[in-house]
């Protein structure tokens, strides 16, 4: 029993190492994977009740879910403040729409300091074509799956 369990954790052990070596992309190359998948500006779109949800993208742009299949690319006039570290939002909006030039988006969270943080202001709102984003992600999981695969085996560390 202690053999199989010692197994077991090294298997889990040697999983958790080949996820941690896989680098994860940086803002820019977030926001540029985005930007592919976005059409021409908007000056509005409706948002009922609550966010699906929303993805930092640095501190200049964010995207944010309204639904499962509709997302929207939204780029802001300056650099929004604690964006990247902010575990909620809000959007101001009067009715259901979110205008770009006139609504903002304010980080919340622990972490972000909320005295005298200036809203940040939406210059631009692109819609995202969501379904061809979710078949470019799935295409890099295939060929980052297909690279691990084809990867030799890792050199045993020197004594």
């Amino acid at each position: 029993m202690n053999r199989m369990l010692a197994g077991a954790l090294l298997v889990m052990v040697a999983g958790l190492g080949a996820c941690s070596s896989t680098p994860r992309a940086t803002d820019a190359e977030r926001l540029a994977f985005y930007q592919a998948h976005a059409g021409d500006p908007v000056r509005s779109f409706r948002m009922f009740g609550q966010l699906n949800g929303w993805t930092s993208l640095g501190n200049s742009a964010m995207v944010v879910w309204t639904r499962p299949s509709e997302a929207w690319l939204l780029n802001f006039t300056g650099p929004c403040q604690d964006l990247q570290f902010a575990s909620a939002i809000t959007i101001s909006h009067f009715s259901s729409t979110v205008t770009a030039r006139f609504d903002t988006v304010r980080p919340l969270g622990a972490g972000v300091g909320q005295v005298g943080r200036i809203p940040c202001r939406i210059d631009t709102i692109r819609p995202i074509d969501t379904r061809a984003l979710n078949q470019s992600r799935e295409e890099l999981r295939q060929a980052n799956s297909e690279a691990r695969q084809d990867a030799p085996p890792a050199e045993p560390p020197a004594n």
